[in-house]
């Protein structure tokens, strides 16, 4: 029995092919929309899985032209995000089968493929961990420096294996331990889901999640992209409600906040809790913006704010946040940044041992700041103010 899926995230279609040939059927998938007409021709499916929402061909149009122009009767299975009704109605009107809204789960599809076409008689086989179809592709750059005794390995693995639509690139910052053979030994055999992104130097966290998300923005199938500490302190549930939370709002970054409260598991140093207090309330008055928590290292945005946020390198390696936060209200100015921001509260976080900011570093942070606020603002206003004067000069003239 053969099976034809089409959906514009590779991101998506992996984890269902696997599941369908673990069951014993023959899968040729494509990320392509428009040459779904030249395979449906030569390969002959006894069904056909497609998106509705793609780029360059409508997944309607192409039910449409098999039913219509073809007159061919092959079961179709609609597995959408898109929930108008409307297009849904027409869907069925044109003579699908079946129309699942994302998300939902491997087991579900397999089981209403299987009422539309049969099982594949075959011995009975181990399937992969049941997971959850997405209608999302979310990017996530983890930057790591000497983590060799401390990156949960198996804790990232048992994510991707039970989250689909997630890709993980591991940026290795100049490590001088056995990080790299670590992070090597997590990749193989999952590189569809993990990448490695290698800096020979270190240049620090800030430069190291630039670098990172950069790169990550050559990947097509991302709709969100984000960064998280390697030592999961941000565990993956709470990364997950954040990227739930972009994903449904109009909010362009997530920020997760380690705000104390009751309900929440937030643990911190003594020192290091009455250090960021002190902290946040200079960076709360340089951005001009009620921050609670800027510094948290679980973010999550849209990946076209990478060019605003990321093209250039910061000046800090340790306060980037601010400095994401600078670049987007001066880009946007201080009302609409401030629209498009969320800060979300954390469930859990745990300080763990080994982080690489010493204290000797936290110290330095006013002098940073102080730095920040003279670049972001004081330079920045002169520069503007300059422009205008040269504008109306030459106005006059």
């Amino acid at each position: 029995m053969k099976i034809l899926a089409v959906d514009d995230q590779q991101l998506v279609l992996m984890p269902l092919e696997k599941r369908l040939k673990e069951k014993g059927y023959e899968v040729k998938t494509t990320t392509h929309a428009q040459r779904t007409l030249a395979i449906f021709k030569s390969f002959k499916p006894d069904l056909l899985i497609i998106d509705i929402n793609m780029p360059l061909t409508n997944g309607i149009e192409v039910i449409r032209t098999i039913r219509k122009v073809m007159e061919d009767n092959t079961p179709i299975m609609v597995l959408s995000g898109n929930t108008d009704d409307k297009l849904i109605v027409e869907a069925f009107d044109l003579g699908i089968q079946d129309f699942m809204k994302k998300p939902l789960s491997l087991d579900e599809i397999t089981a209403r493929v299987g009422r539309l076409i049969g099982h594949p008689e075959i011995e009975n086989t181990k399937l992969s961990a049941n997971s959850i179809l997405q209608n999302r592709c979310v990017g996530v750059v983890i930057p790591c420096y000497n983590e060799e005794n401390r990156l949960k390995s198996e804790e990232f693995i048992s994510f991707i294996e039970k989250n689909s639509g997630y890709h993980l690139c591991f940026v290795n910052d100049g490590s001088t331990d056995n990080t790299m053979q670590v992070l090597q030994n997590l990749k193989k055999g999952r590189e569809q889901y993990i990448s490695i992104y290698n800096c020979t130097r270190n240049g620090g966290k800030a430069e190291a999640v630039r670098q990172g998300l950069i790169y990550m923005s050559k990947f097509d199938d991302l709709d969100y992209v984000g960064f998280l500490d390697a030592d999961l302190s941000t565990d993956f549930q709470d990364f997950d409600d954040l990227v739930k939370t972009i994903e449904t709002t109009d909010f362009q970054i997530v920020n997760g906040s380690r705000i104390s409260r009751m309900g929440a598991n937030i643990t911190k140093e003594s020192a290091r809790k009455i250090i960021s207090i002190t902290i946040n309330l200079i960076i709360t008055t340089i951005l001009g913006m009620p921050f609670k928590d800027t510094q948290c290292g679980a973010k999550i945005m849209r990946k076209e704010l990478i060019p605003v946020a990321f093209s250039s390198p910061f000046l800090t390696k340790w306060l980037f946040d601010v400095e994401i936060f600078m670049r987007m209200k001066k880009h946007f100015g201080k009302q609409h940044a401030q629209e498009m921001i969320c800060e979300q509260p954390l469930k859990r976080w745990i300080h763990a041992d080994g982080s690489k900011l010493s204290m000797k570093d936290s110290l330095k942070i006013g002098f940073q700041l102080m730095e920040i606020y003279i670049q972001y603002t004081l330079k920045s206003n002169s520069k503007l103010t300059s422009n205008e004067t040269k504008t109306r000069t030459f106005s006059m003239e």
